[in-house]
């Protein structure tokens, strides 16, 4: 029951885990009966739905892996989906789950999705919530407190079972963080129309069996490179990212977050390339002479023959690399650079990747979101 550090995941956020026994887990939970009625909301059709979202505006701004936000998502599934555009495939990324299972409220009158919002944080409450055709299992009672300034704190009051041993066959099972950005392409068959692929590029996975009655998790986020508001700060920065400086967008970045699409629309990393390197070449720009019949012939050419095998089992190796590891750096940047007969990577159709449906849902306008299970 003692307190003690999840070791992962540390590029943008910390996280630490308080048992039973320890005073701060009781005290990172947020009493929300104690409350003005008027202050807490019991929202109705949450409260009654199954595999239902609702958004909901905040009264600051929320730094989430350092982009603020003023609008979430709030789920039945016990999760918060915080991109911009609201589809069906809510579970995949882009979410704040202290419990992403699959909760349906409309099985029990006692099930209530609540939430309040004091002007520093966000506080949401899966309230006697039960996991659909397993109710005889009990209910579920647990938050998430979203914090002006980037904290994140999930409190767990009921946890009938273990975590671990829900299963994930119609709905997936997370506890943590996730972030993506979005790349727009044209879609040749159809005039006018972009389609908008995602690309989850981090990932906080917190450990399901710490996860039990009377326990606790405070996630602290860590310095990003969006920060950074002048080039000095951006490329002197000691942080654990990358950072550069793009004179185009004014802005500082690792490449990866967001506002991706504007960096690489932007040649954002080809301005980073162009920039000088230490020692890259002579100041002339000359290569240096060698005088001829310094080596023999045939130590050139069995040099040739070393270098394009090389390069050979070097771009097979990156191939299977990219191949599996479609969202890594190195996949990302030769995705990007495809030639247009190349596939795009796309999310595949797999089980437990529920559809939810938006309570109010507002309109798209011109940019069409494609069903990744179409595709």
């Amino acid at each position: 029951d003692a307190t003690f550090l999840e070791d992962t995941d540390h590029n943008y956020y910390t996280s630490k885990t308080y048992g039973p026994a320890d005073p701060l887990s009781k005290g990172f939970w947020v009493d929300i009966d104690q409350m003005d009625k008027d202050k807490v909301k019991v929202h109705g059709i949450l409260s009654n739905t199954h595999r239902q979202a609702a958004r909901v505006n905040l009264s600051f701004d929320f730094p989430f892996y350092g982009h603020n936000l003023r609008e979430v998502t709030v789920a039945t599934g016990g999760f918060i989906y915080t991109g911009d555009v609201v589809h069906r495939m809510l579970t995949a990324t882009q979410y704040i789950a202290p419990l992403m299972a699959n909760f349906d409220p409309s099985v029990s009158r006692n099930s209530t999705v609540i939430y309040t919002d004091n002007g520093t944080a966000l506080v949401v409450q899966w309230d006697h919530v039960r996991l659909q055709d397993l109710d005889h299992l009990g209910s579920f009672t647990f938050q998430a407190s979203l914090h002006r300034d980037g904290r994140i704190l999930f409190a767990y009051r009921e946890v009938p079972m273990d975590v671990s041993q829900i299963s994930s066959v119609n709905h997936p099972v997370k506890v943590g963080l996730s972030d993506a950005f979005v790349v727009l392409d044209h879609v040749q068959q159809i005039p006018n129309v972009r389609r908008r692929t995602i690309y989850e590029y981090h990932r906080v996975e917190l450990v399901k069996t710490k996860i039990s009655n009377s326990t606790a998790v405070e996630i602290t986020p860590l310095p990003t490179c969006l920060q950074f508001t002048d080039c000095s700060s951006c490329i002197s920065t000691q942080i654990s990212f990358n950072c550069t400086w793009c004179h185009r967008l004014h802005r500082c970045s690792s490449g990866f977050d967001r506002h991706r699409q504007d960096w690489v629309d932007n040649s954002c990393p080809d301005e980073v390339r162009s920039s000088p390197r230490d020692g890259a070449a002579r100041a002339d720009g000359a290569a240096p002479r060698v005088s001829p019949g310094t080596r023999p012939l045939h130590t050139g050419l069995i040099l040739a023959v070393v270098v394009v095998m090389v390069v050979l089992v070097a771009g097979l190796v990156l191939s299977l690399y990219v191949y599996h590891h479609p969202t890594s750096t190195t996949g990302l940047f030769f995705i990007e650079r495809r030639p247009r007969r190349w596939p795009a990577m796309k999310f595949y159709r797999r089980s437990g990747r529920p559809a939810y449906a938006e309570v109010e849902p507002t309109g798209l306008g011109k940019d069409v979101f494609m069903d990744p299970d179409q595709f």
